[in-house]
């Protein structure tokens, strides 16, 4: 496993490198062949809560987590626990359609925290309990952002007037924008 540890506007010393190194390593286990991946961890500290993102490409899925807290290291073991969560809740999933796909699953079935083996977890079940049509207006982004802000959502979902894309404008967790495009 290739770990790439970088500060975002921080400096990134030995000691939380070799840290965050040492959790991140110690996911190897889940999987069935070791990784031969770029794992990305990126810190940050903004507006005092210091900010953790680990991105690892995986054939098929690609694992992300982001953790905030008051202090780095508690943010490393944060985004490290919610990354095992995704694995096991998705391991069952992804190593199914794997296995449609014809390659060789990619988690380990039955890994607990410690490393022994454990009960198979009950898979759950994805439950879609509602679905919303509408008529998609052309907007150029800006009228976009101004009818997001008018509903009071979080997201918006347009039709570009410039591109005749389906584009998706949304609040940042810093307060500004990001627009969704769809690549070419």
């Amino acid at each position: 496993m290739n770990i790439q540890v970088r500060g975002d506007q921080l400096t990134v010393t030995d000691a939380l490198r070799e840290y965050a190194e040492k959790k991140i390593s110690k996911l190897q286990r889940y999987f069935e062949t070791p990784l031969d991946n770029h794992v990305n961890v990126t810190m940050s500290v903004n507006r005092g809560l210091h900010t953790v993102e680990v991105t690892i490409p995986l054939p098929g899925v690609m694992l992300r987590a982001e953790e905030k807290s008051e202090d780095m290291y508690a943010s490393i073991d944060m985004v490290i626990d919610k990354l095992e969560r995704q694995i096991r809740k998705h391991k069952t999933k992804i190593n199914r359609r794997m296995r449609k796909a014809g390659v060789r699953t990619l988690f380990k079935e039955n890994v607990d925290l410690n490393g022994a083996v454990a009960t198979e977890e009950a898979e759950e079940e994805l439950e879609l309990v509602k679905t919303k049509t509408f008529t998609l207006k052309p907007m150029d982004v800006e009228e976009a952002i101004l009818q997001m802000n008018l509903l009071g959502h979080n997201f918006f979902v347009f039709a570009n007037a410039e591109t005749d894309d389906v584009n998706v404008v949304y609040v940042r967790d810093d307060g500004k924008y990001g627009l969704i495009v769809p690549a070419r």
